[in-house]
């Protein structure tokens, strides 16, 4: 499975860590993905997701459905 959300499409950041004698190693800065439930009402069901939280904030503000036909994804 990728580390990606399926509606924001946040995924892995690639950067370097510095250390004191400037010396770069590579370094992978993961997203805060959670595997979450929403209750679409539009379909009358829930959708099961591996979302980002920042996403799972918008949704819980807008709405599943409005968040979606923003992002210009079909559920």
């Amino acid at each position: 499975m990728s580390r990606r959300c399926e509606l924001s499409g946040k995924g892995v950041l690639v950067g370097h860590k510095v250390s004191h004698s400037n010396v770069k190693t590579k370094t992978r800065r993961l997203p805060n993905l959670q595997s979450k439930r929403f209750w679409s009402p539009e379909k009358k069901r829930f959708i099961c997701m591996k979302v980002s939280t920042a996403a799972i904030r918008t949704i819980d503000k807008i709405g599943l459905d409005a968040y979606a036909k923003r992002a210009g994804i079909k559920l």
